[in-house]
């Protein structure tokens, strides 16, 4: 069988066994080991061990659970409902502030927690009640978060960004520089269309005399503003060359599991049971998927599969930039089924070759298929961060959930195309700060 038949039986392969509801991590496991006896017997058992091993074998996988549990430090206390609560008293007589409350609490929360699922149930549980008893529509109130929190994978740190510098070779410093400006661009144009929305429908939330006093704006920022601080510190020895993306989240992760103790009172075993154990499975989950997908790209070489492809679109001789529009689909289609950090292991070793051939930059690649990735938490049948809000308001129909996510993801499609006309906004900070990309460590 040829290797061009031999990859449409994978594909077709893995896309069944991921609609059976696999976990991501055992269907990558399986199908990689199935097609190596398939098709190399099981002599070529031998290596599978040693591959799933250094799969791990990196330090900068140290960061992830790190990260994993400066999040879970954060979401399992009311960091969120206070900055929630910070930003309404300062937006509130804006159209529509209610809403742009909730999506700028989603990307600084993103900031804090590096997690879509955690930013969107931590601004949601308070969020979306809070819209809904003051009259925002059912659509706006559960699509806005759901888009909201699908910043938490863009805007620094990112465990997305983590993976796909870890599966690329690309450095992860500069991918999380790269996420700040194209996170504030998306977040701009969320708050846009929600604002236009709001003010074109005429909807207010408050009485036209409703006032908070200065007393109360200010009431709960020093409460968010220790935590906000750990995040800006995290950055500054990471892009200063202080210490590695490893060192840097340990002591993230310490210093946001002493705040939450010290400013929330989180002395209960239980509540550090439930920190401990959310940063276990989520961490264990991911490393998985890590080792099972090198397992996995092992497979594809050892077949041939990889290369026939990359060779088959270099022989296309298309321009780039049609070529990237394909690859946008592709990476728009994978989102439909499979969650982001099992596309981005999959298919950025065998992508990045072709990019780069093209002429397109690693750096600025990371950040359209994170931007692809977050259009796939928000679209059915895999859309994760929909499951997230059905949990959060179960009496609003699914269909409702999805309608009001329509657009913002229009306004992400956008931001694509914006980021393609002007790949600077992912590329300047970057290259300003750690200097160009060719004389990056």
């Amino acid at each position: 069988m040829s290797p061009s038949m031999q990859g449409v039986l994978v594909l077709v392969t893995t896309i069944l066994v991921f609609l059976t509801g696999a976990p991501v991590a055992f269907a990558l496991g399986a199908v990689g080991v199935s097609f190596l006896i398939i098709f190399q017997g099981f002599d070529s058992l031998h290596v599978a061990a040693e591959t799933l091993y250094s799969g791990l074998h990196d330090f900068t996988l140290v960061s992830i659970p790190m990260f994993i549990m400066m999040g879970a430090a954060i979401g399992s206390s009311p960091a969120g409902r206070d900055l929630y609560i910070a930003l309404d008293r300062w937006l509130y007589r804006v159209p529509g502030g209610l809403v742009l409350s909730n999506l700028g609490a989603c990307a600084i929360f993103a900031a804090l927690t590096g997690s879509s699922p955690a930013t969107c149930a931590a601004i949601g549980k308070m969020g979306i009640p809070e819209m809904r008893k003051r009259g925002y529509p059912d659509a706006v109130a559960t699509g806005s978060i759901c888009a909201g929190g699908t910043l938490g994978i863009l805007i620094p740190p990112s465990i997305t960004f983590i993976l796909y510098g870890i599966a690329t070779e690309t450095s992860i410093g500069r991918l999380f520089l790269a996420g700040v400006l194209p996170g504030l661009l998306l977040t701009g144009l969320f708050m846009l269309w929600t604002l236009g929305y709001i003010w074109y429908s005429g909807f207010r939330a408050y009485e036209a005399d409703f006032r908070y006093t200065w007393t109360e704006k200010f009431a709960a920022i020093p409460k968010v503003a220790p935590f906000l601080l750990i995040v800006f510190a995290v950055m500054y020895v990471l892009y200063g060359g202080i210490a590695t993306p490893s060192e840097a989240a340990g002591v993230g992760a310490a210093f946001c599991v002493i705040l939450a103790v010290v400013i929330y009172r989180m002395w209960n075993p239980k509540q550090w049971w439930t920190i401990l154990r959310s940063t276990t499975r989520e961490s264990v989950m991911i490393l998985m998927i890590i080792a099972t997908s090198v397992l996995f790209g092992y497979m594809l070489t050892s077949l041939y599969i990889t290369q026939t492809l990359a060779n088959a679109i270099a022989d296309m001789e298309v321009n780039r930039w049609v070529l990237m529009g394909l690859i946008n689909v592709f990476l728009l289609v994978c989102g439909c089924f499979i969650p982001p950090a099992g596309i981005i292991l999959m298919t950025a070793p065998i992508l990045l070759p072709i990019i780069t051939a093209a002429g397109f930059d690693p750096v600025w690649f990371g950040v359209i298929v994170t931007i692809n990735m977050e259009i796939g938490l928000i679209t059915p049948p895999v859309g994760l961060n929909l499951f997230v809000v059905n949990a959060i308001a179960p009496d609003v129909p699914t269909k409702t959930v999805l309608w009001g996510s329509v657009p913002y993801v229009a306004m992400m499609i956008l931001a694509l195309i914006i980021m393609s006309i002007f790949p600077e906004i992912a590329t300047w900070l970057p290259d300003y700060l750690m200097g160009p990309a060719v004389e990056a460590k």
